[in-house]
């Protein structure tokens, strides 16, 4: 048996034997991560190419029907890879699966999984128990799909309100977002050490993503800006520290490129003082280093042309962006697919092979901790059994339960009396209980429900609207809407707060306001009408204005200066209920 082959033996001896072993394009082809998706025909044809001729073994799973399809997806992989020359094992990766709410370039959730609320939702919870049953339950339940590699938790703090992915945050608070990161990391771990029973967490989007200028995310080419008009830049690294504490074995970089700081005017993927100095010197960070997507080249992402996303150096080609990165500490090429680039930088003298093996041994033994090697394939009858079993359903519903937070309330009006006659706006009827009776009119209604979204600004980004950036204000019509049912009864109005929405001019018109985080009808349904009770609290301050948002510095957190509502604020109307356990 070849050493690498033999279980009994540590990680370093079996990844320095294998590495011995493999050929410039085996050793190229580990450094690339891309993105693909579960099916048959032409899509798992190109897998198998990849697979099977090029040697790329780490894909980041997109959609997928159902944990099923994407399992057997899964065992045919580890099936084609096992016929390769030294049958290295395909790791998977993923971004979040369980909210309510899907990006085909930051998470697409999966109805066949158990659902919660969105990042932000988890810290509204207060409840360090509620991120580790997040953060358990998806082990397993990514586990029992063949998923290994979780491409989070997001350890950037969200102090800039306009950011289009805060709501993949713990919140505002950098003492807590560093508190919860690392918890999360230690539950998807699920023990002391990566083995066979953990999922390895890539922690990003170092060195911090949240300070985007005016909030329009890197991911678009004419946002690539990262400032610090407050100076912050360490307090966003805070977070980092605590998730290499708790033990993370990956980081991702962002893509935005620091502006009017001691740092390169570059992506942070090429970007020296921070990767080279700070990551690996300062920190002393040894770990796998990922790029986000499509720094080298383009492809096509839900419709849309993405990439090349290589700010600051797109005057140079692919090949040259690539050796920049390696230059700077970078191991793993996010989104791309081409490893020939590397092998050509070899070739002609620009990379040596000896800083190759480096990053290919980092990568191998990840892969060797996780167990790969030994656990290649799946049981389909426990990814049946496992994913969106009702216990891990049950933590979820609890989880959105707890994370509801009430802003406002006419406690004369709250909860909604049983029988009442109820007009819905933004809610399914087929989600009403027996509690309440639906009407199709507001003129005959005793209580008027409403469900909104944030608001935020169509046609922003040149990702479509899958960013949503600008304004924080309701418009005009949605305010003369709220309006008008209020006159008519009694307003309950939740709003998605995926972004810090002003909700001022609610204020006094509405008999309630919730915000929450990504919940089902029958959640919200629950408390309004009393059967659960209110218990989240903010994980970010609620502007008053947009001028005070426009006011305040994008990489200072609580910078405002008069919120509307504080971060930790939620009433707690009927808290004397026994909430269910998660355990």
């Amino acid at each position: 048996m070849n050493d690498y082959r033999d279980p009994s033996l540590p990680v370093e001896r079996r990844a320095e034997d294998l590495l011995s072993r493999m050929t410039v394009a085996e050793k190229a082809a580990l450094m690339f991560h891309p993105s693909t998706t579960p099916g048959d025909g032409g899509l798992l044809a190109a897998a198998e190419l990849y697979v099977g001729n090029i040697g790329i073994t780490h894909f980041n799973v997109l959609a997928g029907e159902d944990s099923l399809s994407v399992a057997e997806w899964h065992n045919t992989l580890q099936e084609i890879a096992e016929g390769t020359r030294l049958a290295i094992p395909v790791t998977l990766s993923t971004d979040p699966r369980h909210g309510f709410r899907s990006n085909p370039f930051t998470g697409q959730a999966l109805g066949s999984l158990s659902r919660w609320p969105e990042t932000t939702g988890i810290a509204a919870t207060g409840e360090l128990t509620t991120v580790r049953s997040y953060a358990d339950t998806m082990r397993q339940e990514l586990l029992a799909m063949g998923i290994r590699v979780f491409l989070g938790p997001m350890a950037d703090i969200f102090s800039e309100p306009r950011w289009s992915r805060g709501s993949g945050t713990f919140g505002e608070n950098p003492e807590r977002v560093s508190e919860l990161t690392a918890a999360f990391i230690e539950a998807l771990r699920g023990g002391p050490h990566l083995g066979p029973q953990s999922v390895a967490a890539v922690v990003k989007h170092f060195p911090g993503a949240g300070p985007q200028l005016k909030g329009d995310d890197a991911h678009d080419p004419r946002y690539p800006e990262q400032v610090y008009p407050g100076g912050m830049q360490d307090l966003h690294l805070a977070p980092f520290r605590r998730a290499f504490a708790a033990g993370a074995s990956q980081v991702m970089t962002y893509y935005g490129k620091p502006m009017g700081t001691s740092w390169e005017e570059v992506g942070f993927a090429f970007n020296a003082p921070v990767v080279q100095n700070i990551l690996r010197k300062e920190l002393g960070f040894d770990g796998v280093v990922l790029t986000d997507w499509n720094l080298l080249e383009a492809e096509q992402i839900g419709g849309l042309s993405f990439g090349p996303n290589g700010w600051g150096l797109e005057h140079l080609d692919p090949k040259e962006r690539a050796a920049i990165a390696i230059d700077v500490g970078v191991d793993q090429f996010g989104g791309d697919r081409n490893p020939a680039l590397i092998e050509e930088l070899i070739d002609s003298g620009r990379i040596t092979e000896e800083r190759i093996d480096q990053s290919v041994l980092r990568l191998l033994r990840e892969r060797f901790r996780l167990g790969a090697f030994e656990h290649r394939r799946v049981d389909l009858e426990r990814t049946l059994e496992v994913c969106g079993s009702p216990v891990f359903v049950e933590r979820g519903v609890v989880a959105q339960k707890d994370s509801l937070v009430l802003l406002t309330a006419d406690e004369a009006l709250l909860p909604i009396r049983h029988g009442s006659r109820v007009y819905l706006d933004g809610l399914s009827a087929q989600n009403v209980g027996n509690e309440l009776i639906v009407v199709d009119n507001d003129v005959d209604a005793e209580a008027i429900v409403v469900r909104l979204d944030a608001p935020f600004e169509p046609g922003r980004g040149s990702l479509g609207d899958f960013f949503h950036g600008g304004t924080l204000e309701f418009s005009q019509e949605t305010v003369e809407r709220i309006d008008a049912y209020a006159k008519k009864a009694p307003v309950y109005l939740a709003v998605y707060l995926e972004r810090p929405a002003v909700l001022t001019q609610f204020i006094g018109v509405a008999s309630a306001i919730i915000g929450e985080f990504g919940c089902s009808d029958e959640v919200l349904l629950d408390a309004l009408t009393g059967r659960t009770a209110f218990r989240g609290s903010l994980p970010f301050d609620l502007p008053s204005s947009m001028a005070d948002i426009e006011a305040s510095r994008e990489d200072v957190p609580f910078d405002m200066a008069v919120p509307l509502f504080r971060a930790g604020f939620g009433l707690k109307l009927n808290a004397g209920l026994t909430p269910t356990s998660l355990s």
